[in-house]
């Protein structure tokens, strides 16, 4: 069921859900202070594509805490509003609260990366 729904959630969104996570992650490696959140992106980007089957596990800290707050400043609240937008689009229909709830995943995510870990389930 799973590899339906990845397939499915890759049609209907999460091609640009993952798009705008790689585009972020350029922007962010153009300078070399800029590199580990890049490299964040990009690990993220692989979520968004095919997000089906895998949790996200979060990890506390203070260096994470501080980088987490530069990051929602500088990039994480419109990426958080927009798959927050998104999802609640896909929740008005029963058959998208699915891919709703994956949206919503990934906006948690949009507002904290770092310190977060993609485990299977």
């Amino acid at each position: 069921m799973k590899g339906l729904g990845n397939i499915l959630w890759f049609v209907f969104g999460g091609l640009f859900s993952g798009l705008g996570w790689i585009i972020s992650g350029c922007m962010w490696c153009i300078t070399i202070i800029g590199i580990p959140y890049g490299l964040q992106c990009f690990k993220f980007a692989k979520l968004s594509f095919f997000p089906f089957g895998k949790e996200i596990i979060y990890s506390n800290g203070a260096v994470n805490f501080l980088v987490n707050v530069i990051w929602l400043f500088l990039n994480g609240w419109w990426m958080a509003l927009a798959n927050f937008l998104i999802g609640c689009l896909w929740c008005i229909t029963i058959i998208g609260i699915p891919f709703g709830k994956q949206f919503f995943k990934i906006a948690k995510l949009s507002l904290a990366p770092f310190g977060a870990k993609i485990v299977e389930s």
